[in-house]
């Protein structure tokens, strides 16, 4: 397996840029979501065909539009939030992080995923982080639990819902995380899961931080949730992370929509987002892959540096093995 680990450079300077950031993990959401069934008759189900190979103006005509669209494209982005050190989202992460007692080193994001068409298992970015003495803090007493050894039990649990009993108490409602946050300096981390619907926050043995976008009228202070026994952790929206999500997202959609083509000025009114399209729409005939690797210079160049190494794979138990064998980025690429 090859990992494909992104570490900041330089600080997001621009609107379009930072954009444009945000458009590349949501196309990878997008990419990730497609049903396999849809896109087998195209050939990019087999293994020698990776679905990073569809044109990226296939990506609306095959995505059937669906209610977790949103969020999807929420959990991948703010892993990418992290793993880019974006202040606004970074400084509520490591407020988390010191409610979890991980307070020394810098906060860093793993992404786990079960890829959510249920088609193939995906376990997203930084997985290096992950050591032989990784210890996931579940927030009750006793020692903590080795994470490495229960990654293939977690994965089996998503899919098989009669695995979970076979998990430690602790940790038995694990496999609903969609990052591990932490840091590597401990060498502890926390699961987390992120919601786009903060009404659809909910707690679970072994989640320890509950990452949502602030409500109207609600207070942004990252707190505890004794109800829920999870530690909330609101991601500001005016002027900041989540109202660039949003209107990212709605770029996304308006494109999608259009099948990569030119849409209507009403359609995206602002310069801005107009140019954030242009990004994409004149790449339309390329393949999602090279578009998500090739507009990471106008994601602000220079910002992200790249380490690949490879790892063997974790045995996920039988009838469990994923149909790709590479574990990517926070976006698919070849």
């Amino acid at each position: 397996m090859q990992i494909r680990a992104e570490y900041q450079a330089s600080p997001v300077a621009d609107p379009v840029e930072a954009k444009v950031a945000i458009m590349r993990p949501i196309l990878a959401s997008i990419l990730q979501s497609l049903n396999a069934e849809s896109i087998r008759p195209f050939g990019y189900a087999e293994e020698n065909k990776s679905r990073g190979a569809l044109p990226l103006h296939m990506l609306g005509r095959l995505h059937a539009e669906g209610d977790g669209d949103v969020g999807i494209a929420f959990e991948y982005a703010i892993h990418e939030a992290v793993l880019t050190r974006r202040s606004d989202v970074m400084e509520r992460v490591a407020d988390a992080l010191k409610l979890c007692k991980i307070r020394r080193g810098e906060a860093e994001s793993i992404f786990f995923a079960i890829e959510k068409s249920g088609s193939e298992q995906v376990i997203n970015t930084r997985m290096e982080l992950i050591t032989e003495t990784s210890l996931v803090l579940a927030g009750t007493r006793g020692r903590p639990i080795k994470l490495k050894r229960h990654l293939g039990g977690l994965a089996s649990a998503f899919r098989r819902p009669s695995t979970r009993p076979s998990l430690p108490q602790s940790i038995r409602g694990l496999w609903k995380a969609d990052l591990f946050l932490g840091s590597s300096a401990p060498d502890h981390w926390v699961g987390t899961t992120v919601k786009s619907n903060p009404s659809q926050l909910e707690g679970a043995s072994g989640l320890r931080i509950g990452v949502v976008p602030v409500r109207a009228g609600r207070t942004d202070a990252v707190r505890l949730d004794e109800h829920r026994n999870l530690i909330v952790c609101p991601v500001p929206h005016d002027g900041a992370y989540m109202q660039c999500f949003y209107e990212t997202w709605r770029i996304a959609q308006v494109l999608m929509k259009n099948n990569f083509q030119a849409p209507r000025e009403v359609d995206l009114p602002t310069p801005v987002d107009r140019e954030v399209a242009r990004v994409f729409i004149e790449r339309r005939n390329f393949t999602v892959a090279d578009v998500i690797d090739a507009t990471r210079a106008f994601a602000q160049p220079h910002l992200l540096q790249t380490n690949e190494i490879e790892v063997a794979q974790e045995p996920l138990g039988r009838g469990l093995e994923p149909e790709t064998s590479t574990i990517v980025a926070p976006y698919s690429l070849p």
